[in-house]
C-alpha cells in the first residue's frame, strides 16, 4: 500500500485561497512604538491592535531581552501557537509583544518567522514583503539582543529575499543548516533544536521516508535531534508535535509516550491535543483517538470565543478534527459519535465543491454521511436520502452505490443490481478520471472499487460465491495501490469485506488471513477481531478464538454498535 499523509495539506490549500481571497490585516502593519498596555480584546473592531492572552497554553517559557514581562508573555504564547500550527494567532502575540516592547528584537523574528513555509503550507508570495520587513526590524534592533538571539535572527536571514522567490528551496535549506549551527553553538537550547529539526522537515515535507521504509539520511538527523531534546525535555510541545509527524508513516509506535505526553501538555491548543490521533488510530488505540479529537474540537470551540483572525487555522485545521473523530469512532464502532462527525465534515460550500481546484476533496466531504450509514447498516435512513445534484457525479454514484448496498442487504436484488448499474456508468464516466480527492486519488477509481464491493455483495446473496470472492479480491487490489492518505479515502477496509464474504462461504482458513491482514492495516479494530473470532471458531480453534475475545471485548467496549 502507498502511504501519503496528505489531507490536512490539501485543507491548508484551501486554507490560504480562503484567507488571501478576504481582507486581513499585515501582522507587521499595526506594530508600532506605543508602549500601552494591552487593550481588552472584546470586538472585532479591535482585531488589527489586539492580541489576547489565552489560558492553558501551558506554562513554557523561552527568556528573550525584554523590558516588559508582558511582552515576554505574549512571545511565550506565541512560540507555543507556533508549535501548534496556529500561525496567524502565533503572528498576532508577537506584534502585540512587539506593541509592548519597540525595542525587542526577538518578537521581530517571531513576527518574520510564522510568516515562512511549514510542513503543510508553502510560504506565499503575499506575505514575503511582510516577512522581509519584520526581519529587516529584527536584524536593526539585534544589537541590543544576546549572542544567543543574534544567532537566531541571522540563521532567519536566511530563510527570506528582498523578492518572492519562484523556487525556495535554496533559501529553506540554507536556513535549515544555519539552524543547525544555532542548534550545535547552543545544545542546551531545546528551541534552538526543535527549530532546526523543523527547519530541515521543511525542506522536504511528508516526504521522509524511503519506499522500503527506511528512513533518509535527514530524517535520521530530523529523529535524533528530536529525541535528544525529548530526553532532556519530555514536555516540549514542539519536539512531541514534530516528532509525531516524523514517524507516523513507518513507525508510528516509537511515538507512543510522545502522543500520551502531547495529549494534556497545552489543552487550549486544538491542534495539539489533536495531534496525539494521527499515532493512535495507527497503533489500535482508536477510543483514545475519539477523545482527543473530541478535546481538540472542545478546545477549538473555546478559542472561537474570542475575537478572530481570518486565518487558515479555522479554515482548515479545525475542520481537521472532526474528520478524524469521524474515522477513529468508526473504526471504534461508535456509530452515533461517527455520524455526528460526519455531518459536521459534510458541511461544506456547495459552491467550492463544484470549483474545479476543491470539487473532489469537498465532494468526498459530502458524501461521508453515506459511508458511514453504510457501515452501520442503516438501510432505511439510507433509502431516505436524497439524490444529490445530478452534476456532483462523484457524489451521485456514491449514493447509487448507498442504495445498493441497502437493497441488496434487504433481499431486494433485481433493484439493488439497477443501482449496480448507475454506478458502474458513473465510475467510468470520462469526467472522473481527472477529479482527485485530495490531490492524489481519483474519484473514479474509488467508485469502481465501490462498483466492486457491490457486486460482491449481490453475488453473495445470490449464492454465487466464486464470483462474490473475485470481486471482492479486485476491490481489495484497488484499495491496496491507492496512496494512503489519513483518514483514509476508502471507508471500510476491503480485506474486512473479503473476510466477511469468505465466512459466509465457509471458506475458513482464507477468511481468517484476510482478517489478520486487515489487523496488521489497521490494529486492534474490533471489526476484523469479531470476523477472526467467528472463523477461529468455525474451524474448531476454540482456544485461539476464547483469547481473542478478551481483545474484541476490548476494543468494541465503546461502541454502541452490535456485530453479528
Amino acid at each position: 500500500m502507498s502511504r501519503k499523509f496528505s489531507i490536512l495539506a490539501f485543507l491548508i490549500t484551501l486554507g490560504l485561497t480562503l484567507y488571501f481571497s478576504s481582507p486581513h490585516h499585515s501582522l507587521i502593519a499595526s506594530v508600532n512604538a506605543s508602549g500601552e498596555p494591552v487593550p481588552q480584546a472584546s470586538t472585532p473592531e479591535s482585531l488589527s491592535n489586539t492580541a489576547p492572552l489565552f489560558d492553558n497554553l501551558g506554562n513554557y517559557h523561552h527568556p528573550i531581552s525584554t523590558q516588559s514581562s508582558l511582552a515576554g508573555r505574549y512571545f511565550d504564547q506565541g512560540l507555543i501557537l507556533a508549535y501548534g500550527f496556529n500561525h496567524a494567532e502565533a503572528g498576532r502575540s508577537f506584534k502585540q509583544a512587539a506593541k509592548l516592547d519597540p525595542n525587542c528584537a526577538m518578537c521581530y523574528w517571531g513576527i518574520a518567522f510564522v510568516l515562512g513555509p511549514n510542513i503543510n503550507a508553502p510560504m506565499t508570495d503575499e506575505v514575503n514583503q511582510e516577512a522581509w520587513d519584520a526581519l529587516n526590524r529584527a536584524i536593526a534592533l539585534s544589537q541590543q539582543a544576546t549572542a544567543k538571539e543574534q544567532a537566531y535572527i541571522q540563521a532567519l536571514a536566511k530563510r527570506y529575499s528582498h523578492q518572492p522567490l519562484q523556487d525556495r528551496s535554496m533559501l529553506d535549506l540554507a536556513y535549515a543548516n544555519a539552524m543547525r549551527e544555532v542548534a550545535q553553538q547552543y545544545p542546551d537550547d531545546p528551541d534552538a533544536a526543535t527549530l532546526f529539526a523543523e527547519a530541515l522537515m521543511d525542506t522536504m515535507p511528508w516526504n521522509y521516508w524511503q519506499e522500503n521504509g527506511s528512513p533518509k539520511p535527514e530524517t535520521v538527523e530530523i529523529l535524533t535531534t528530536l529525541e535528544s531534546v525529548l530526553e532532556k525535555h519530555p514536555n516540549h510541545a514542539g519536539a512531541n508535535h514534530l516528532y509525531i509527524h516524523a514517524v507516523e508513516k513507518e513507525r508510528p509506535q516509537q511515538a507512543s509516550s510522545a502522543a500520551d505526553r502531547l495529549q494534556n501538555l497545552v489543552p487550549a491548543s486544538g491542534h495539539l491535543v489533536h495531534m496525539p490521533s494521527h499515532i493512535y488510530i495507527r497503533v489500535g488505540r482508536y477510543h483514545d483517538a475519539v477523545v482527543a479529537n473530541q478535546k481538540a474540537i472542545e478546545a477549538d470551540q473555546n478559542y472561537l470565543k474570542h475575537p478572530l483572525l481570518n486565518s487558515i487555522y479555522t479554515a482548515a485545521y479545525m475542520p481537521h478534527n472532526h474528520h478524524f473523530l469521524w474515522f477513529a469512532a468508526l473504526m471504534n464502532g461508535q456509530s452515533e459519535i461517527a455520524l455526528n462527525a460526519a455531518r459536521q465534515t459534510a458541511m461544506v460550500e456547495p459552491k467550492l465543491m463544484r470549483d474545479p481546484n476543491y470539487a473532489g476533496a469537498l465532494q468526498h466531504f459530502s458524501v461521508i454521511p453515506l459511508y458511514t450509514l453504510i457501515r452501520f447498516s442503516k438501510w432505511s435512513e439510507i433509502l431516505a436520502t436524497p439524490a444529490p445534484d445530478q452534476d456532483l457525479k462523484y457524489p451521485t454514484g456514491v449514493w447509487h452505490y448507498a442504495k445498493g448496498m441497502s437493497l441488496a442487504a434487504t433481499g431486494n436484488l433485481s433493484e439493488a443490481k439497477q443501482e449496480l448499474q448507475q454506478l458502474e456508468a458513473l465510475a467510468n464516466d470520462p469526467s472522473l478520471k481527472n477529479l482527485k480527492i485530495w490531490g492524489f486519488n481519483f474519484a473514479g477509481e474509488i467508485l469502481k472499487l465501490a462498483t466492486n464491493v457491490l457486486a460482491g455483495e449481490i453475488a453473495a446473496n445470490e449464492g454465487n460465491y466464486d464470483q462474490a470472492i473475485a470481486y471482492l479480491k479486485t476491490a481489495v487490489n484497488i484499495e491496496d495501490n491507492l496512496i494512503y492518505t489519513e483518514p483514509p479515502d476508502w471507508y471500510s477496509p476491503t480485506h474486512y469485506l473479503l473476510g466477511m464474504i469468505e465466512l459466509k462461504a465457509n471458506r475458513l482458513s482464507e477468511a481468517e488471513q484476510a482478517f489478520r491482514t486487515d489487523l496488521k492495516i489497521y490494529p486492534e479494530n474490533g471489526w476484523s477481531l469479531y470476523g477472526l473470532i467467528q472463523s477461529l471458531q468455525a474451524q474448531g480453534k476454540v482456544q485461539a478464538a476464547k483469547t481473542l475475545q478478551k481483545r474484541f471485548e476490548e476494543a468494541w467496549k465503546y461502541a454502541d454498535f452490535s456485530l453479528s
